[in-house]
């Protein structure tokens, strides 16, 4: 980032206020009525209504539309961990997005907690107030005990952005690029580098929807996570493979697709060269990838190529996933976000684009024409289609994997 943009940054943090967010009342409170129901004694009456019938909160309250952006500062962007405070941006940020881009209020919440049951415990305290958690920022694999005791203990939706969002986004652009390029995901060999949260949580998902076990070689700092190792966590464990290779380099020879979620500079040329015929290379590490396109489009004119920048095609960007999971979830009072409707993001996000991108998205992008080919793998974050390509079917997949307590909305299309 140059000098100007740092400054530019700065600047849009600190001015004309401090922060991101404002809190703004949604009811009138002008007048000694407004004020009696606003407050004491009015309140008092969705009070008992709710002291009766607990889902009552969703009636006389703004729980059904609110969610918790929550983080322990563990693992802030790229930065590492930077502690709770410095972790506030960022869920600022996120808190912002939701607004944006689904309409759904969000509160940033950074705990400083001295262990991760503290941590734990601090988030389930406070989930009265909401109507889902996305966790945020949180370093593995400390992520994934977090989210799987929230998910025991809580009776709303709870999602890792880092986790889920990530490899809904990097599923969506990966089943577009294996169609381009004419290969199938159960026969694609698959390099993926990085086994934290977002790598571990890809792996699963694309296990979901029919990659196969055998055909995918997870790679750590320390080379192939492979059987023998006696360094891997029980996460890591899960995905070992039987194999001989060792390093990075021997396992991205003769494979159809790689995706990293690592660190800058991580891939070679040399190793795209020995790719198979055809290759994909999602390099997803932020704000430099594994390897810059320009380098691997030398190296491979025939790949389909990916990164999380903004400044190069085919965006991962996970503003295009958790704003509208979490929509269509809060819309039909989700318990739970299901792995069904993981998947019913991934479809619906592959689906938009193939579609034909409005002027209204090639105006915000500065761009005169823009169709599904090897540079549109998945649609742009700015495309206001996003709403109700992807809500209604998270929805949908909410009431079919039995998670919804409400029915499907009548503003979405239909069912």
């Amino acid at each position: 980032m140059t000098k100007d943009m740092k400054q530019a940054a700065l600047d849009y943090h600190a001015l004309p206020a401090p922060g991101k967010l404002r809190v703004v009342s949604s009811k009138p409170c002008t007048t000694q009525h407004e004020l009696a129901l606003a407050y004491t004694p009015g309140v008092a009456e969705p009070v008992r209504a709710i002291a009766q019938d607990p889902a009552a909160a969703y009636r006389y309250t703004n729980k059904g539309n609110l969610v918790a952006v929550v983080s322990n500062g563990t693992a802030v962007l790229g930065l590492g961990k930077m502690g709770a405070l410095a972790a506030k941006p960022v869920l600022e940020g996120k808190a912002v997005l939701f607004k944006h881009f689904a309409d759904i209020d969000a509160y940033d919440i950074e705990v400083q907690a001295a262990t991760t049951q503290a941590f734990i415990d601090i988030v389930a305290g406070i989930s009265p107030t909401f109507g889902g958690i996305n966790l945020e920022d949180i370093a593995a694999p400390e992520c994934f005990a977090v989210e799987e005791a929230l998910r025991a203990r809580l009776d709303i939706p709870v999602f890792h952005d880092d986790q889920h969002g990530t490899a809904v986004i990097i599923c969506a652009g990966l089943k577009n690029a294996l169609e381009l390029q004419g290969k199938n995901l159960a026969a694609a060999r698959i390099v993926l580098l990085g086994a934290g949260a977002a790598g571990l949580a890809t792996l699963e998902l694309l296990l979901a929807l029919g990659a196969e076990k055998q055909n995918i070689l997870l790679v750590d700092s320390k080379g192939v996570v492979r059987q023998g190792r006696d360094d891997l966590n029980d996460y890591k464990r899960r995905y070992a493979a039987a194999t001989k290779l060792h390093t990075l380099a021997e396992a991205m020879r003769g494979a159809d697709v790689f995706v990293g979620v690592s660190a800058a500079d991580l891939v070679t040329a040399e190793m795209v060269k020995t790719m198979a015929g055809k290759p994909i290379v999602f390099a997803l590490a932020n704000p430099d990838p594994e390897i810059r396109p320009e380098i691997a489009r030398a190296a491979r004119a025939d790949l389909v190529i990916a990164t999380g920048r903004s400044d190069f095609p085919n965006q991962v960007n996970n503003a295009l996933g958790f704003p509208y999971i979490f929509r269509g979830a809060l819309d039909v009072r989700a318990s739970s976000i299901s792995r069904p409707m993981l998947l019913a993001a991934v479809q619906a996000l592959a689906r938009l684009a193939h579609t034909p991108v409005p002027p209204e998205v090639l105006n915000a992008y500065h761009l005169k024409h823009l169709e599904f080919g090897p540079d549109y793998i998945i649609p742009k974050p700015l495309d206001p289609r996003l709403m109700l390509a992807v809500a209604p079917g998270v929805a949908r997949a909410a009431i079919e994997s039995g998670v919804a307590r409400a029915p499907y909305p009548e503003h979405y299309p239909p069912a």
